[in-house]
Formats: C-alpha cells, sequence, structure tokens
C-alpha cells in the first residue's frame, strides 16, 4: 500500500486569548479509550485547486461551525502521516496511505457560543475543550502524535495570553 498517494489536507490549531487551543471529540468514536478518547484538532481535505489558505478558514467553517478566526502563523513544511496497517485499504475508501497536511496557528477572535458543533447535519466533532498546546501530543492517537510533537515546538510562540 506504500504506492498509494498522502490526501492533501489542512489543519488548524485554534488558540484563543488565553493561549489555549481547541480539540474537538470525534463523534465517530464515542466509546473510544486511553489517553487519545478521540480528540483531535480539526482538519481536513483541501478540495482540487483550493489555497491552502482558504481550505483550513472552510474547514473551520464545516466542522466547528465558526468563521471568527484568522491565520496567524503557518508551519514550513507539509507534514505526512502514514495510516497503521489495520486502517489501510479502510480509510479514505482505501485511496490513501495517509495524509500530507499543511498546518495553520490561527487566533480564535470570536466567543465561546461561536462554535457551533451542531450546524452541519452530520457533525465530525461532538464536542469541544480549550487545552494548553503542552498537552497535545498526550492526546493524540499514535500514529498523530510525532505531527502534534512538531505543532507543539512550531506554534509554542503563540501560545500565550493576547488582550485582542
Amino acid at each position: 500500500m506504500s504506492d498509494l498517494p498522502y490526501r492533501p489536507n489542512v489543519g488548524a490549531v485554534l488558540f484563543n486569548r488565553q493561549g489555549l487551543i481547541l480539540v474537538a471529540h470525534r463523534a465517530d468514536m464515542p466509546n473510544a479509550e486511553g489517553p487519545s478518547g478521540g480528540w483531535q484538532l480539526p482538519q481536513g481535505g483541501i478540495d482540487e485547486g483550493e489555497d491552502p489558505r482558504t481550505a483550513v478558514l472552510r474547514e473551520l467553517e464545516e466542522e466547528i461551525g465558526t468563521t471568527k478566526a484568522e491565520i496567524v502563523g503557518e508551519h514550513p513544511d507539509w507534514l505526512t502521516y502514514d495510516l497503521p496497517p489495520r486502517l489501510l485499504g479502510i480509510a479514505w475508501r482505501g485511496r490513501y496511505r495517509g495524509q500530507r497536511q499543511r498546518w495553520f496557528a490561527m487566533r480564535f477572535t470570536g466567543q465561546d457560543s461561536d462554535i457551533r458543533l451542531d450546524l452541519d447535519p452530520h457533525p465530525e466533532f461532538d464536542a469541544w475543550r480549550w487545552i494548553p498546546l503542552a498537552d497535545l501530543p498526550a492526546l493524540a492517537i499514535p500514529f498523530k502524535r510525532p505531527t502534534y510533537e512538531a505543532l507543539k515546538l512550531a506554534f509554542a510562540c503563540f501560545a500565550t495570553a493576547t488582550t485582542t
């Protein structure tokens, strides 16, 4: 399966005014156990011909129901991860071996009430919360942990409280 391509994807590390980041619980993992428990960062596919910056804003609106965010940083590299063997041939209808992701640091400009998981008829997430960036890798499922470690290092400068 290593001949399969990576799925083009974007991800958002959304910081609030206190310097905490948003993680959301996957609705399709209601009984997830262990440290990750189904929590992840908002992320999603890039449409054909779509600019990654446009895609990440679209994904935030689709997945967490808000447009109240601005891009404040971008990881310099495309980060990749491979699916574990048990998911190859299943996830994404077997078309991809994993994801190639462009990650953005974003500042949330709204209020908590502006995050709406109930706007999509088939929501990806069923809960969300703010956590310290340093706690992110421990929440990740094992195959995403290296990506989340890279994000923790690259975006640490955004994990501070702001007055705006």
